[in-house]
């Protein structure tokens, strides 16, 4: 109220919204325009969530002389350039659809009194810095900053020091900390047991309303078209979804028609469900903070809440992370029928088995042997032995009369004949006819086949 910036940090689910939207209300109401302009600018990272706060400033100000909007992404743009020409109070905005009018000159924000971020963390997290950097070159130096989020970690804090002029902290409960009416379990499970479970869970504790998380968009339909299987009406929600198709699950399941919403983490940030009974992690986040934001979705406005997470042995390491921010350890209950099967594997055991002493052989550096080196060293070997390898003929091109006299090995320090070239070669027919009459045969062939060719004639044979 006194125009100070503040970095603000509580809980989720305990009236952030209301914290920063009641004052500037009554601010505003104070000092009445005769065409209203955008003095209050409030950015959000999600659309679901810009069109919450948009929302929740409409129902706390229904009886007051100002206007408000909300820009995001993902629907017509045309809507909303109408809406601000009439003049708005309070924008409420995801910063790239607000660029978006930024450069189709749509929109000014030259008169702007005070910026509130609210879910700064996950806005950084996003990939919106480089964005909010532009908008914040774009405001009039001379404001009020206000910064609010769940969760602060370190470049948060480095990030809101580059704008924040002397902000008073406020911290209504101990960072990164989870609401005490949240009852959190863990189910350790095998991770391809895990739809079964959550199947036999919703069925078995009659849960008509339950808010699942995934770690991927694909995941989130895939796991929603099984529990539809499975005889439990679920919807997807997640980024790739068109915003109609987003606000129509959304809606759905706050009126009771859904009764799993599977969404990714685009649904842990803001979203108010009256009553909300139960959120489970089907997946754990990588990012422990957002572990944090989950399960706040239930829990809210001082009610009771349960936080479900199905962990696998890949996502120990991830539990471990969870617990060491929240500094709390999670109760873990083994569901009986799906009692996880030990860690170490049977392939790991037998590769851990198998990795002593057992070192890889060195790839020669030698050439692969051709296919016709390949027959040569067969017939080598079936010579020593005195056994015809199978598919290996022991008959040379051109006949060889000593490999085939029994008893006579042949001289390995005689020198081997080369092989004729493919041009020089005999006919198959006229081959045989020398093998059988080897060797006496050979002088006379020869002699043949030098007149032959001296007078351009044609082989004997052809």
């Amino acid at each position: 109220m006194n125009g100070h910036d503040a970095i603000v940090g509580a809980q989720t689910g305990t009236g952030k919204t209301a914290s920063f939207a009641l004052p500037i209300l009554q601010l505003l109401e104070a000092k009445p325009l005769t065409r209203p302009h955008i003095r209050t600018l409030i950015l959000t990272p999600t659309r679901e969530l810009a069109s919450q706060v948009e929302q929740s400033i409409c129902t706390y100000g229904r009886h007051l002389r100002l206007r408000s909007t909300s820009v995001f992404g993902g629907v017509n743009i045309n809507p909303q350039i109408q809406s601000l020409r009439r003049g708005v109070d309070i924008l409420v905005a995801t910063p790239g659809r607000l660029l978006d009018h930024v450069r189709n000159r749509t929109v000014n924000l030259s008169k702007v009194e005070s910026l509130v971020l609210d879910e700064a963390d996950r806005m950084l997290d996003m990939g919106f810095l480089p964005d909010i950097r532009r908008i914040l070159e774009i405001l009039p130096k001379q404001r009020q900053n206000l910064f609010f989020s769940a969760t602060f970690s370190r470049d948060i804090r480095k990030f809101a020091d580059s704008f924040l002029n002397s902000p008073t902290e406020i911290a209504v409960a101990r960072q990164n900390s989870t609401a005490e009416r949240i009852k959190q379990v863990i189910h350790p499970v095998d991770k391809g047991s895990k739809r079964a479970l959550l199947s036999w869970l919703i069925g078995s504790g009659d849960w008509r309303q339950v808010l699942i998380f995934t770690r991927t968009k694909h995941g989130a339909n895939r796991l929603a078209d099984q529990l539809g299987k499975d005889g439990i009406s679920a919807a997807a929600l997640h980024g790739n979804k068109s915003q109609g198709a987003r606000t129509k699950a959304l809606a759905g399941f706050k009126r009771g028609a859904v009764r799993a919403l599977v969404a990714t983490d685009i649904a842990a940030r803001g979203l108010d469900i009256k009553e909300l009974p139960h959120v489970v992690n089907y997946e754990l986040p990588n990012v422990p903070e957002d572990y944090v934001h989950r399960i706040g979705r239930t829990g809210r406005a001082g009610s009771d809440g349960a936080a479900i997470s199905l962990v696998c042995g890949e996502e120990r390491s991830l539990l471990a992370n969870i617990e060491r921010l929240t500094g709390n350890r999670i109760e873990n209950v083994i569901v009986a029928g799906f009692e996880p099967s030990p860690l170490r594997t049977a392939n790991e055991k037998h590769q851990a088995e198998d990795k002593p002493n057992k070192r890889r052989p060195r790839r020669s550096s030698q050439k692969r042997p051709s296919k016709d080196q390949s027959a040569g060293n067969a017939r080598k070997a079936s010579e020593r032995t005195g056994r015809v390898s199978p598919g290996t003929s022991t008959e040379r091109p051109g006949g060889d009369a000593q490999a085939k006299q029994p008893g006579k090995p042949r001289d390995s320090a005689t020198p081997r004949r080369r092989r004729p070239s493919k041009s020089n070669r005999a006919p198959s027919a006229a081959r045989a006819h020398e093998s059988d009459n080897a060797p006496s045969s050979q002088r006379f062939l020869g002699t043949l086949r030098a007149v032959t060719e001296l007078f351009g004639g044609r082989r004997h044979g052809d």
